[in-house]
């Protein structure tokens, strides 16, 4: 086990819902042409995202579903946001590049924690990170500072879908965070989307022949 305390992880990564969250609506009649169109305007924005942190020499790395679908090379389901891990010193640089570029700050946890901005109806998040003092990665703020992340999360795992690459989260840690969600956020129901996203790492996983415990 890796946090001191399940609950206080699960609730760094509750995101806040406020009147300003963007949820465009991609059911109906024309869902699926919806959902394709919001893959590619999401692809594009991470692509635009990888961008921006390259020339402002930040790093930054895909967690979520679109760090699996990068893994495995093309869109396995639709996506309500982006989802990122950026490192707290660079908070102020990727701000400045992201609201230069006609992103839009939103309402969200504690700024020290997370940052989120919207463009184009999708929402962007970058859950902020930082080291202890035995270079561990951990939380960077908030009321959970300094809670631990996976010891692998940040090694070196990259991802791409077309001629889109980009830094990702490493597949254990993915499956751990899906796995313990439910633990470290109380209440929180174990997700179908969850379930189907650590079957489909898991067997990537296996056929790189890699354990993913």
């Amino acid at each position: 086990m890796v946090f001191a305390d399940f609950a206080h992880v699960g609730d760094a990564l509750r995101f806040g819902g406020g009147p300003q969250r963007l949820r465009p609506a991609v059911d109906g009649v024309n869902g699926e042409g919806r959902r394709s169109e919001r893959s590619a305007r999401q692809l594009r924005l991470i692509g635009e995202t990888v961008a921006i942190a390259k020339t402002l020499g930040v790093e930054i790395w895909l967690r979520g579903g679109w760090a699996m679908d990068l893994l495995i090379g093309e869109p396995t389901r639709d996506h309500e946001d982006i989802d990122w891990f950026a490192w707290s010193a660079d908070a102020a640089t990727l701000t400045r590049g992201l609201l230069r570029s006609g992103y839009e700050p939103l309402s969200g946890p504690a700024a020290g924690q997370q940052l989120d901005f919207g463009k184009q109806g999708e929402e962007s998040s970058f859950a902020l990170l930082d080291k202890d003092r035995l270079d561990r990665v951990v939380v960077a703020g908030g009321p959970w500072a300094g809670e631990r992340w996976p010891e692998d999360m940040l090694e070196g795992s990259s991802g791409r879908i077309g001629a889109l690459r980009c830094g990702i989260i490493s597949p254990r840690s993915q499956i751990e965070i899906k796995q313990m969600m439910p633990v470290w956020a109380l209440g929180r129901p174990r997700r179908k989307k969850d379930a189907d996203d650590i079957t489909r790492l898991a067997a990537v996983l296996q056929e790189q022949h890699i354990c993913p415990q």
